[in-house]
């Protein structure tokens, strides 16, 4: 009897929870998917070094879940109590009827059981279906080879799903057991004859409070956005509380002045439904502060990491060709800056050759560049009588930290091993470049000074009242802080600390490079265990960086990035979604008897629908602006880490993370109010 119960239940409810199972099963088929990437990538085909990073991946995959699952559980126990608000009078019924508590605990149990049966089977199905889109995905964001993917079903996400979504159900049993067992029979009889009690707050306590969470929220955007050159670990967990307190201040706040503001407003509030419009969207404002203060902040989480995330995809992958020109980089260090003797090398090509090797063999061609350093030209000196004042705004630099010298023809034929622009200079004359944007705002702001600098007693003006783009290291990211570019003769007393050896392959098919690059691995493999065996190789460090490693760590950083901002940039936008439709929902449910009186007086349908249209759209949007106004000032904050991997596709990664939000969130808006219109209409007919 309790089993024909629970379904005849299900049966007659699935069109009002509609939102509940859709949402289960998405959240089922989103759990799979992304815990089935390492199962769904294992035939593609990629390089060693991709490969790893997709273990990797797999293994923040797996650590993330945890976060995704305890948000999804929380979203279920949300959504439950909301739809046991909505059976108020169907338990007043069974218990009029005789049937204890502990049977309806048991009708909900066998509810809860075939619900979640059933949307884990569809979730897991839907699930294996889009996990063969992902791997296009995945392929597409690794640059893999999908000739030999096949379809595959991974068993340990399913077992690993199946018990993640359990221990949720059974959290939602012993909730609704809870919630039984405290229920009285007075209270839900007249659960349908009486609103969320709303308590009008003192306007001018509203107004107090406002204004003071309003400088609070400000005083935090100025520090993370415009005053952040001293943030640190504490101070950023600071400004999060204090955004997180004055956030859930400004809704307290506004819930209780809106309706204020609005009566007073006498044409306003009088014109048509607007009285019982912005009566309604107060309430549920009132009722429900802390739950949208948690969906601002969660709406806020997710356009920043969904925009981010695909930035650092997008300006990696976009920097690659211009940052990485040629094949490979050899950086040799030597420890002595006094003298070079027979023991240690001058350049690249002869730390090679102090073991019986010839690097140049496999390049077309190449640059050897030596980089200088002198004790005479600091950061600090730089500065000249400017260091205080910047000290006082970016404390954390290092003042005392030798700057990078190199001769104008090194660098010269290193542009042209580029194809980039070359410089001149006069035998006075000096250029900084720099590309990195925040040290080279800084590095500007002295250069407009015309900043002299003084090397082996030869004093040099800068060229230019502002840095030159430019780098020597190849690189996915801008992360040159500054190389002095002087005339020959002005280094010429001075011993070069570094020495790079850059070049191509004498090959220019995809083939012949990575044979190439095997060759160059291989002999300088033998290098290093030659060297390791020699006491005087300890006074001098060689390491080898080559575009291909350079490329499959940037795609594959970039992916990493991408997959995760879109796992819990898509969870959160569906839970934020679900807990505002499920909220209207139940809203509607139990103001089916105010939209009854509405008709009766004459209000015509179109006037209803309407209403309820604004106050869904207000309930929706008004936690979504203040998180894109959240947002505006934490992507200021972010660009701070995002210019090290390049900002230079910002503006697309936001106009995706619009779209998602537009179609994920007003989605479930635009489902809810349809869904909506059909209870108040439905239930209102006799």
């Amino acid at each position: 009897m309790l089993f024909k119960i629970s379904v005849n239940n299900i049966r007659k409810s699935l069109r009002d929870y509609a939102i509940y199972f859709f949402t289960l099963i998405i959240g089922v088929s989103i759990f799979y998917v992304f815990n089935a990437i390492n199962t769904q990538t294992a035939f593609l085909a990629v390089s060693q070094n991709t490969r790893q990073l997709m273990e990797l991946l797999n293994t923040l995959l797996s650590g993330v879940s945890v976060f995704v699952s305890i948000v999804l559980g929380l979203l279920i126990v949300f959504a439950s109590r909301f739809l046991m608000k909505r059976r108020n009078k169907e338990f007043a019924l069974y218990l009029i009827l005789g049937m204890g508590k502990g049977k309806i605990s048991a009708i909900l149990l066998v509810e809860t059981l075939i619900i979640g049966t059933g949307s884990l089977i569809a979730g897991l199905f839907a699930g294996i279906g889009i996990s063969q889109l992902m791997s296009a995905l995945v392929a597409n964001l690794f640059e893999a080879d999908m000739t030999d993917y096949r379809f595959t079903i991974s068993v340990e996400s399913i077992i690993k799903t199946i018990i993640y979504f359990g221990i949720m159900y059974v959290v939602v049993m012993i909730f609704n057991s809870i919630m039984i067992g405290r229920c009285k029979l007075i209270d839900l009889m007249q659960s349908g004859k009486k609103s969320e009690k709303m308590k009008l707050k003192n306007p001018l306590l509203c107004t107090v409070i406002f204004i003071i969470a309003a400088i609070g929220l400000g005083y935090a955007y100025y520090r993370v956005a415009y005053n952040n050159a001293s943030m640190n670990n504490k101070l950023i967990i600071s400004m999060i509380i204090l955004g997180s307190v004055t956030t859930f201040l400004i809704f307290w706040s506004v819930s209780g002045l809106l309706l204020h503001i609005v009566t007073s407003a006498k044409r306003v509030y009088f014109r048509s439904l607007n009285c019982f419009t912005f009566r309604q969207i107060s309430s549920k404002i009132n009722t429900t502060v802390m739950s949208v203060t948690v969906i601002n902040l969660m709406l806020f989480v997710t356009i920043c990491t969904l925009s981010s995330a695909f930035s650092v995809r997008n300006s990696m992958n976009a920097n690659l060709n211009e940052l990485c020109p040629a094949d490979a980089m050899f950086y040799l260090h030597i420890y002595s800056d006094t003298e070079v003797s027979d023991d240690i090398p001058e350049n690249v090509i002869g730390a090679y050759e102090k073991y019986g090797l010839d690097v140049t063999e496999y390049f077309s061609e190449y640059v050897s560049l030596d980089v200088y350093i002198t004790k005479e030209l600091t950061f600090s000196s730089f500065c000249g009588d400017k260091r205080d004042e910047i000290e006082g705004r970016f404390p954390n630099l290092m003042f005392d930290g030798m700057e990078d010298i190199v001769r104008l023809s090194d660098y010269n034929r290193l542009m042209a091993l580029y194809g980039r622009d070359q410089l001149q200079l006069e035998d006075d004359e000096f250029i900084l470049v720099c590309d990195f944007q925040s040290i080279r705002d800084i590095r500007d702001y002295i250069l407009a000074d015309g900043r002299d600098i003084t090397i082996s007693g030869h004093t040099l003006r800068p060229k230019y009242s502002e840095c030159q783009d430019g780098f020597i290291e190849i690189s996915a990211q801008k992360m040159n802080l500054g190389i002095f570019i002087v005339p020959d003769s002005t280094v010429d007393s001075i011993v070069p600390l570094r020495n790079y050896f850059i070049g191509n392959y004498g090959v220019s098919s995809k083939e012949g490079k990575e044979n190439a690059e095997q060759d160059v691995l291989k002999t300088h493999s033998r290098f290093k265990s030659e060297k390791s065996a020699d006491e005087s190789g300890s006074e001098f460090y060689l390491s080898l960086n080559t575009r291909i490693d350079i490329a499959d760590a940037t795609i594959g950083l970039g992916a990493m990035a991408a997959l995760l901002g879109l796992y819990i940039g898509v969870v959160f936008l569906i839970s934020c979604g679900a807990i505002l439709a499920l909220k209207e929902l139940s809203e509607c449910a139990d103001s089916v008897q105010r939209y009854a009186i509405l008709r009766k007086i004459g209000t015509e349908e179109r006037d209803i629908s309407r209403s309820l249209f604004r106050q869904m759209g207000i309930f929706f949007l008004l936690p979504l602006l203040l998180a894109c106004v959240h947002s505006i000032f934490g992507m200021k904050f972010a660009m701070l880490i995002l210019e090290i991997f390049g900002t230079e596709k910002l503006t697309e990664s936001i106009i995706f993370t619009a779209v998602m939000v537009a179609i994920i969130y007003g989605g479930y808006f635009l489902i809810t109010y349809f869904c909506g219109k059909s209870i108040i209409r439905d239930k209102a007919e006799p």
